[in-house]
């Protein structure tokens, strides 16, 4: 599910979860887990990435219309304790896109520190509205911090996904690099980020603390709508109707190449 790895005194985190690394709520919990056990093991920084050609394709929906209910009241508060978890480390978050970061993918970006993506066919972006999901409380705290605010409205209500030249351009990652030079270069930033500990820290504090309280007061006011929107029918039926335009045509296109 993660790949661990420690290169010197960085933590390398390899998201290696299916295909495309989907955001389901044993991914969530590990991935949390993980990100403050780097910090408890006295890592200097994080590197986050994936094992495959897909960063991460966000929320699992497939899980979200077959656990029902039920499982979106598991999984919303484990999300958002990612969110926490991803946002308050105190040791610097490098994120390392190989491929597609969409979504939830594309927050898992917005809360690192330096975003950096592989050049290629992959891309980011805020599809949520696309699909008719209202943004989880913290996550859209996070996004509000790591998108350029110029910018913000229109990548989140036009939901688009940008090629990784646009992306950069627009301030959703930070560096596009070679293929083969993802991880390293990944590794060169996260050694220059790392410093004496309890300076870093109380750093990070004061950059995060604003955000860190919207995030708390946005979870107090608004888990529970969001909460409920994720779990009506109504939502089930425009995420079942998304998954058979995107995910179920590209299936029949794989398909019909095969029998090519």
């Amino acid at each position: 599910m993660i790949a661990i790895e420690n290169v010197e005194a960085v933590r390398v985190l390899r998201l290696s979860h299916g295909r495309a690394n989907a955001l389901d709520l044993e991914l969530v919990e590990a991935l949390a887990r993980e990100i403050k056990q780097a910090e408890a093991d006295g890592a200097g920084a994080v590197v986050l990435t994936s094992a495959g050609h897909i960063f991460c394709a966000g929320v699992d929906l497939f899980r979200v219309v077959d656990g029902g209910p039920d499982y979106v009241r598991r999984f919303l508060p484990a999300f958002a304790e990612l969110m926490f978890a991803l946002f308050a480390v105190e040791v610097p978050l490098v994120a390392a896109a190989s491929g597609h970061a969409i979504a939830g993918g594309a927050v898992l970006l917005a809360a690192a520190d330096y975003r950096l993506m592989s050049d290629g066919e992959g891309k980011v972006g805020f599809t949520e509205l696309q699909v008719g999901l209202p943004f989880p409380p913290a996550a859209l705290e996070v996004i509000r911090f790591g998108v350029p605010s110029r910018r913000l409205q229109d990548v989140l209500f036009g939901a688009a996904t940008y090629p990784c030249a646009e992306a950069l351009a627009l301030g959703l990652i930070d560096e596009v690099v070679e293929p083969a030079r993802l991880v390293p270069r990944a590794l060169e930033i996260a050694q220059r980020y790392a410093a004496p500990r309890a300076a870093l820290a109380l750093t990070t504090r004061q950059l995060r603390a604003a955000t860190l309280a919207r995030m708390r007061e946005a979870e107090r006011t608004f888990a529970e709508a969001v909460t409920q929107a994720w779990c009506a029918e109504r939502t089930h039926a425009l995420i079942r109707d998304y998954l058979a335009r995107t995910v179920g045509r590209r299936a029949a296109r794989e398909s019909e190449g095969v029998r090519q």
